[in-house]
């Protein structure tokens, strides 16, 4: 690995993460911004990773999907706990393409195609069987039948402008290697813990 190829030292820390972290390797916090400038974040799950960059899933209708919408600027963060290690992420998220979108959604259990028409993400909702019933009526109207993606249902993939690896260390002197884009590929210093 080169150093200065962080999309390939995330490889590997994910690698030993999945092999490490109990229960999803994959999870890691999303930041995103409102209009008048105020902060949220959520965990969500990482689908994919390469060079082109951190895809994740949502309801474009729900409150991070709206965020992102307009203002496309966001942070990621991975913590494994087990490991001491974290990555921070920040860059741009744009969609992906509708074929990524369609063939991700096609891999995934039934169950969770329905939910992706059932669940008006975000919005406010009368009771859990209100919910349930709308999975029901669902399930009913698709049937046996295919379930196509949901228009408000897609992915956004986070292009990396700046990757922070973090590594505990004693007392706490962590071991801090920063990697910020150019036009020539990737710079990188060390900060102080």
């Amino acid at each position: 690995m080169s150093k200065a190829d962080p999309i390939a030292q995330f490889g590997i820390w994910f690698h030993e993460a999945v092999e490490a972290e109990p229960n999803n390797p994959n999870a890691m916090t999303l930041a995103t911004v409102s209009a008048d400038g105020r902060p949220s974040t959520r965990m969500v799950l990482l689908k994919d990773h390469d060079a082109q960059g951190f895809v994740f899933y949502t309801n474009f209708n729900s409150q991070k999907g709206q965020e992102l919408l307009a203002n496309p600027n966001a942070s990621l963060c991975f913590h494994w706990k087990s490991l001491g290690k974290q990555v921070r992420i920040e860059g741009p998220a744009g969609r992906v393409p509708d074929s990524e979108a369609d063939a991700y959604y096609a891999s995934r259990p039934r169950g969770s195609r329905i939910g992706a028409w059932a669940s008006e993400q975000s919005q406010p909702v009368a009771s859990r069987d209100v919910l349930e019933a709308r999975v029901a009526d669902l399930t009913a109207k698709f049937g046996a039948d295919n379930i196509p993606r949901p228009p408000h249902w897609s992915g956004f993939r986070v292009v990396p402008d700046r990757i922070e690896f973090w590594t505990d260390r004693p007392d706490r002197l962590h071991d801090r290697q920063v990697f910020v884009r150019t036009a020539d590929g990737w710079s990188e210093q060390r900060l102080q813990p």
